[in-house]
């Protein structure tokens, strides 16, 4: 099967605008499927579209928690420290780091240990990301790719599945001058990947590499970042000693809430 091609195909359909009362009943079917919680949204009839039920944005601004947040609603796979570029999806199943970041690494910056955090964004969790902290965005990288599906059976089965699937790679420092990378990866029925402050990337649609730097661009902790379109997965991989995460495999987490303090 080609997955890029119907993930094409999906995102035509999920646009498409059906007559009221079919939407309303196309978009309750979804919510009851997949297990939604809309206490934080809008009722499933107001939306025009499943791509708009999707792209659902928060009816109020969370709370922030005090330290290092989640950017986004979704389940952790897996945290940990890695070595020698080494780091896991989830448990047993390992990819390269340089594979994943590509140009966005330069060779000297994650020797030795660093630490890392997969966050899955299942069909039923918010789907807007945002920045985690006060941070620097110094360049942004679009790599095309595969698009397998990214749920924990597919990463058991496709060895190395990160660095086959297209994903954004975000490069930023932090406050206390460390770097960390925030890598958005596209997969099975995401039609794309938005950045509010880089509207060159659209994703999915034949788009070729690209890498983008940047001199001033700062954002502030909480601050809308962009969003996916569909569930899809996070990693976030920061230098040694920069980040101590307070969160554990499997525990879901939202988007506001605190995982942890930076060092």
């Amino acid at each position: 099967m080609n997955y890029n091609k119907f993930s094409n195909y999906f995102g035509l359909i999920a646009h498409y605008k059906f007559p009221k009362w079919l939407q309303t009943q196309i978009n309750c079917w979804y919510v009851d499927k997949f297990k939604i919680d809309m206490s934080d949204f809008k009722k499933a009839d107001d939306y025009d579209s499943l791509n708009s039920l999707f792209t659902r944005k928060l009816l109020k601004q969370r709370v922030l928690e005090d330290g290092f947040i989640s950017p986004s609603d979704g389940l952790c796979l897996e945290v940990a420290r890695g070595d020698k570029l080494m780091a896991y999806s989830i448990k047993n199943h390992s990819y390269q780091v340089g594979d994943l970041l590509k140009n966005s690494l330069a060779s000297d910056e994650l020797e030795g240990e660093f630490n890392y955090l997969n966050i899955y964004l299942s069909p039923s969790d918010y789907h807007h990301y945002h920045a985690p902290c006060d941070m620097q965005i110094l360049s942004l990288e679009y790599v095309p790719g595969e698009l397998f599906s990214v749920a924990k059976n597919w990463l058991k089965k496709v060895d190395n599945l990160y660095p086959k699937n297209e994903r954004v790679i975000l490069k930023a420092k932090l406050e206390n001058n460390k770097i960390i990378w925030l890598v958005f990866v596209g997969a099975w029925n995401v039609g794309k990947m938005k950045f509010d402050f880089e509207p060159r990337i659209n994703t999915n649609s034949n788009l070729e590499y690209c890498f983008y730097k940047y001199e001033n661009l700062k954002v502030k902790k909480g601050e809308h970042l962009g969003n996916f379109e569909l569930g899809s997965t996070i990693v976030l991989i920061s230098q040694n000693e920069a980040i101590r995460y307070d969160v554990k495999a499997d525990q879901k987490i939202k988007f506001g809430e605190k995982i942890g303090e930076l060092l």
